[in-house]
């Protein structure tokens, strides 16, 4: 015998059973499992939402971000469930303290955000301030970490949710480097800078493929005889009207917008082009160039960097690549499989930034890393402070006995350049030298300072 059809009214509780179910789903994909705040996805839906019913009404949102400071040392010292500890408890405040109407979310990390539509900008933004540093306890230790708050106002700031957003994370990065626990808005000063900005990466874009970004070059020198041996490339800017920019200039933007692979791509071909001829002439023998740590974390990285290197005329010998200790720290294995495919090619590699607090003597014993770079904040105090004397001394002996090659950089003074000599150091960089130079410029110093009769001060 067939089971009954259901009734209407157990059609109807099913239907209402199912709604319930897509509704909890929908609650759990819009929340955050730490802190039950909303996410970030539902954080941008809810302020699209929102300031369109304020365009409607003629209303005003304020956008408040916030970053919590020295957040990364409470992960280092207690650990990660620390962390998430303090990340629900403040959750929990953030939520408490909202005004009527508020939505507050995480953004993820340590970043949270509250969207209100209160017009007092400054009072809300110190109450937040002072919500987040209110101590609290963790596995028995008093921890106030504090933060920084950034606003932006729509619409006197800014007409959509991106620019709103991007506005008000320009106030917290200010806030932030005024030295935390404190709160700015979003201005005509930081508008200024965002018009800057925007230019500049518009005509950042343009110069790439104009070849406004080219190579320059610094010596490298033989310590013991003066000789220069090699160059290092940087990179210059030849902005059109504000003239010549350094890499601080405009790096930072290009690794934000992920233009930095094509710089360097075409500051390296550049470069090869350039000092290819200096090599087959004799005038050096070493080419180092700085290798971005993003195109590092890039499994392919090195076979294309092959690949481009064999379309020039340099020999794979000739160049050097600069990686940073904290390339080893982060990926080692990854790390391994590029420096052992260059080495292969008779790539030389070299460790820069060498000292500054990542240093690992283990990887220089298993990996093929020909030279090591001291950082130049071991330089500033070495020959005149005894203590920064004997810590160099001692890293250049540990680096002799494992067979490498050891570099100095910002080498600013005869001092410097003495004692690292009588050290024991193998070439050096640096002011003292010369400063990064054109190619042009390069090519005629090396002619006129690489004959017998001419060397450098450092040799005699």
């Amino acid at each position: 015998m067939k089971d009954p059809s259901p009734t209407l009214d157990q059609l109807a509780a099913r239907v209402a059973e199912l709604e319930a179910e897509r509704e909890m789903t929908l609650r759990l994909a819009q929340t955050d499992s730490l802190t039950g705040l909303v996410n970030r996805g539902a954080f941008t839906s809810g302020l699209c939402e929102r300031l369109d019913a304020a365009r409607d009404a003629g209303g005003t949102v304020s956008l408040f971000v916030i970053d919590l400071d020295r957040f990364k040392n409470l992960n280092d010292s207690l650990g990660h469930h620390a962390g998430d500890i303090l990340l629900a408890e403040l959750g929990r405040r953030l939520h408490e303290d909202a005004l009527p109407g508020e939505l507050v979310a995480r953004l993820g990390g340590d970043e949270f955000a509250v969207v209100s539509d209160t017009a007092e900008v400054a009072t809300r933004a110190e109450r937040l301030v002072a919500t987040l540093s209110q101590q609290q306890t963790i596995y028995g230790r008093q921890v106030s970490p504090g933060g920084s708050v950034g606003v932006a106002v729509f619409p006197r700031d800014a007409q959509d949710a991106a620019d709103l957003q991007r506005f008000a994370d320009m106030a917290l990065y200010r806030a932030k480097s005024r030295g935390g626990r404190v709160w700015s808005a979003f201005d005509a000063e930081l508008r200024a800078e965002s018009e800057r900005r925007r230019n500049l990466e518009a005509e950042l874009r343009r110069a790439i493929p104009a070849g406004e970004i080219e190579p320059w070059f610094q010596p490298i020198v033989d310590a013991m005889t003066g000789r220069m041996v090699g160059v290092e490339v940087l990179a210059r800017w030849r902005h059109p009207t504000q003239g010549l920019l350094s890499p601080a200039s405009f790096v930072p933007m290009a690794e934000e917008l992920g233009l930095i692979r094509a710089i360097d791509e075409a500051v390296f071909e550049a470069a090869c082009a350039r000092t290819a001829p200096w090599v087959a002439e004799g005038l050096i023998e070493l080419v180092a160039c700085n290798v971005s740590p993003r195109d590092l974390l890039d499994p392919g990285f090195s076979r294309k960097l092959i690949g481009r290197l064999s379309r020039t005329a340099l020999p794979a010998t000739a160049l050097c690549v600069e990686i940073t200790e904290t390339f080893l720290v982060s990926d080692l294995s990854l790390a391994r499989r590029h420096i052992e495919r260059l080495a292969s090619k008779g790539v030389r590699v070299a460790l820069d930034d060498f000292g500054t607090g990542y240093s690992n003597l283990r990887a220089l014993m298993h990996l093929p890393i020909q030279t090591v770079k001291l950082d130049r904040s071991l330089i500033d105090d070495v020959g005149r402070d005894p203590r920064v004397s004997k810590l160099v001394a001692s890293m250049l002996h540990a680096a002799r006995a494992l067979g490498v090659c050891i570099t100095a950089e910002g080498v600013e003074d005869e001092g410097q350049a003495l004692f690292l000599r009588s050290a024991g150091c193998d070439r050096m960089q640096g002011y003292f030298f010369a400063r990064p130079m054109p190619a042009r410029e390069m090519e005629a110093l090396l002619r006129e300072m690489n004959t017998p009769e001419l060397r450098l001060a450092v040799a005699s």
